[in-house]
């Protein structure tokens, strides 16, 4: 009996997942996967240009993972969803070694998925260099205590 092939991603937190565990495994054709093939998709690494197209920001993910796979946990991811447009905003950890040893980066990340043909896709990914983990949101506070 063949193997079960894995049913395609149905949801944006699948497609979410799914691009974090190729940055982990650091498997280029598992995180292009879950990019949109239309031609304006765009990828902003932190403090990089804008990369317009499928072609340029398979390079930049081809050229990182040179030098292994990521080791990267997005956390306090926040979501909005409205007709067939997801926006998440995340807290990316990120760990290294680095000359002292292990050591921790933040990134705050917006990803943004539309529903299409394909199903669910990415088709943004912008991450901005982060600070220490207490001062990554400043969250408006509720004007009326129920």
């Amino acid at each position: 009996m063949p193997p079960k092939s894995k049913a395609p991603p149905s949801s944006p937190d699948d497609i979410e997942a799914q691009f974090y565990e190729a940055l982990q495994q650091a498997d280029a054709e598992k995180l292009m996967a879950v990019w949109s093939d239309d031609d304006e998709v765009a990828c902003v690494h932190p403090g990089g240009p804008r990369l317009i197209g499928t072609a340029a920001i398979r390079a930049s993910f081809e050229a990182i993972f040179g030098n292994g796979a990521i080791d990267v946990q997005p956390e306090n991811v926040r979501r909005l969803h409205a007709q067939g447009t997801a926006v998440h905003h995340v807290i990316e950890r990120v760990q290294m070694v680095g000359e002292g040893g292990l050591q921790k980066a933040y990134a705050i990340v917006t990803n943004v998925y539309l529903l299409g043909p394909q199903g669910w896709r990415m088709v943004l990914h912008h991450a901005s260099p982060g600070m220490a983990r207490e001062l990554q949101e400043i969250s408006e506070a509720p004007s009326t205590l129920h």
